[in-house]
């Protein structure tokens, strides 16, 4: 696993506004599982791609998680099934939820989604689907 960089990207918390921390992510879990934003005062955090400084989404702070968290286990199965029109591809599942929300394709990852994009997903990818 790739240690600590030593030049992280700028990265800032959407609660507080202060600057993000680029930390293992040991920190927050019980043992390592690449790197992390964290802003401390929030208990905000997001993980990062493997090996890279580049975040997975936006930090997030606990309700938010849960809620993320929730989506994906409800979308994930679902494209993972081909649920989607036979789509078996995870970017064209994306599209397929890109519509359903009425957004861009380009805006809609569940790790940028906030708390109302997160219920309103929920609503639109529960059973019946």
């Amino acid at each position: 696993m790739k240690k600590k960089e030593s030049n992280p990207r700028l990265v800032f918390c959407q609660y507080c506004g202060n600057r993000a921390e680029f930390v293992d992510s040991s920190e927050v879990y019980s043992r390592s599982y690449g790197m992390m934003y964290l802003c401390r005062k929030c208990d905000a955090y997001v993980g990062c791609h493997q090996y890279s400084d580049r975040p997975l989404g936006t930090l997030a702070k606990k309700e938010l998680r849960d809620l993320r968290s929730q989506v994906h286990a409800v979308f994930d199965p679902q494209w993972k099934s081909a649920v989607f029109a036979k789509r078996s591809k995870r970017s064209e599942a994306y599209a397929g939820l890109a519509k359903l929300l009425g957004i861009d394709i380009k805006i809609c990852h569940v790790g940028m989604f906030d708390e109302a994009r997160c219920k309103e997903a929920l609503k639109l990818l529960r059973p019946p689907f």
